[in-house]
């Protein structure tokens, strides 16, 4: 797996060739037990790696179309799983917490439901104030630039912008943006996210 910006924080990813565009995962470590934020494979040496600083405690799910590899690690770790709320009655596999806007699965980890997007009460998460960690909605399908899911998939773009603006609000020390499509923004997150909200700013093609 990468170290990623901040200490405790490693990601590994596959490149997808039909939308040209790398998926990614988040393993943030903790003494209390690791977090993994929508799970994609292994390759036997970053499962090596994720077992030698400390396995799974618990699984984010941010969507149901990224539950990707979640079962696998919990019959590997005995994880626990987290979902999005407002999927609870859909959501393909069991959770132990469903989260909404507002809840900390962890200290340090809190939860914020987005909308408009292609599934209900979409995650995103902020990580103790300063990284954001996001799914589908929010992407980044240009170096240095975030970008909304595209058009034809989005159930209401202006919910979507909502959400953006609502991010800025809960999270006015974002620094990073480390989108679960694309490319990461490492730095000037915040002001990416600005970007993103005005009315002007465009989907991905």
């Amino acid at each position: 797996m990468k170290a990623l910006h901040r200490k405790a924080l490693y990601g590994w990813s596959v490149f997808d060739e039909a939308r040209n565009l790398d998926f990614h995962s988040v393993l943030w470590v903790r003494p209390e037990g690791n977090v993994v934020i929508d799970p994609l494979p292994l390759s036997t040496h970053d499962a090596a790696h994720l077992r030698s600083l400390g396995g799974v405690a618990w699984v984010v799910v941010t969507n149901s179309d990224h539950v990707r590899t979640t079962r696998e690690l919990v019959s590997a770790f005995g994880a626990k799983v987290a979902g999005p709320r407002a999927e609870a009655e859909t959501f393909p596999l069991p959770c132990g917490r469903w989260l909404s806007t507002g809840e900390e699965l962890v200290p340090g980890l809190v939860a914020v439901e987005l909308h408009g997007s292609k599934t209900p009460g979409e995650l995103a998460l902020l990580l103790e104030d300063t990284t954001l960690v996001t799914g589908d909605l929010i992407r980044g399908h240009m170096g240095g630039r975030l970008n909304l899911l595209p058009e034809a998939k989005l159930k209401d773009p202006v919910q979507a912008r909502a959400s953006v603006r609502e991010l800025l609000a809960r999270g006015p020390r974002i620094d990073a943006v480390l989108v679960g499509d694309g490319w990461p923004v490492f730095r000037g997150g915040r002001t990416a996210l600005e970007e993103l909200s005005q009315p002007g700013a465009t989907a991905a093609p």
